[in-house]
């Protein structure tokens, strides 16, 4: 019996292994087609402008990289000015939109209201409206109230909460055990007390899991920034960016150049906090 199945263990090993290898090529392919564009956003930003604009021979390696292109990044666009007005919408929003959406989530998820599932629902459908159908009488409102060319249209409408945010804290703190809240309500501690003293801190890897990914989105936003921001002053690290492109096509070496200094600081985050990139997608996976 042993031989037979040591037998059939090999006369499977071939196809196995055949399984294996076609496995690991896919994988590798798909890495590939991930870290490509990088890769040529990276090699491009030390090219010349003809090196660019050949669309006969593609070049992948530059004969003589311009590392110059760095340096005229910062010549030719404030970026310091634009990474400080990006770090003030950072800091404006992230911490307010995770209290108000941590809040509201203990709410849907312990507290025993009337027809709460429907109030979510109603919420929820909020995110069935593209952004771009609200964004003419937002910018009257903003315009009205002389908020264009401040910082605070993008910093308003997340200080007090998202509803993508609250319905992942809401799968988050359905797993955490209701007993916990209800002793502390016999002891006398009040919902908010609850949520400070108690379950924000058991939120701890749904937060920071949040943390990040509003921190990527924040940095990465170029469309509201280039409605509400005209001014040089005001304007954002994407915002720059796209100026370092919008001139001649000889600027697309800089302009790769500048968006190789903007992914700096995200590959810096991922490569400290990339635990927390895997247990955000695993908590909304499982729970969601």
């Amino acid at each position: 019996m042993e031989e037979h199945e040591q037998h059939a263990r090999t006369k499977r090993s071939p196809s196995r292994v055949i399984g294996i290898t076609i496995a690991y090529l896919f994988l590798i392919a798909m890495c590939f087609t991930c870290l490509f564009p990088f890769l040529w956003m990276l090699l491009s930003s030390v090219k010349t402008p003809s090196e660019m604009q050949n669309s006969i021979t593609l070049t992948f390696f530059s004969k003589t990289p311009q590392w110059d292109n760095y340096l005229k990044v910062f010549e030719k666009q404030n970026i310091f000015r634009g990474l400080l007005n990006t770090l003030i919408v950072e800091v404006g929003t992230i911490p307010l939109c995770v209290f108000f959406s941590g809040l509201s989530a203990f709410a849907f998820s312990k507290l025993d209201m009337k027809h709460k599932n429907v109030h979510l629902m109603i919420q929820l459908s909020a995110l069935m409206i593209p952004y771009a159908c609200v964004v003419l009488p937002l910018y009257r409102a903003y315009f009205k109230l002389g908020l264009v060319n401040t910082l605070w249209p993008l910093i308003l409408p997340s200080m007090f909460g998202g509803v993508s945010m609250m319905f992942f804290f809401i799968q988050f703190q359905r797993g955490i055990p209701s007993a916990i809240f209800e002793a502390a309500k016999v002891d006398g501690a009040g919902y908010f007390t609850q949520y400070c003293v108690i379950m924000l801190p058991l939120m701890g890897p749904a937060v920071a899991a949040q943390v990040i990914f509003m921190f990527v989105g924040n940095w990465n936003d170029y469309f509201a920034p280039s409605l509400y921001l005209t001014e040089d002053r005001m304007k954002t690290l994407q915002v720059m960016l796209k100026a370092l492109s919008s001139g001649a096509k000889g600027e697309l070496p800089v302009a790769f150049a500048g968006a190789v200094v903007s992914c700096i600081p995200l590959y810096v985050i991922y490569l400290f906090f990339q635990r927390f990139f895997i247990e955000g997608m695993a908590i909304s996976g499982i729970k969601g």
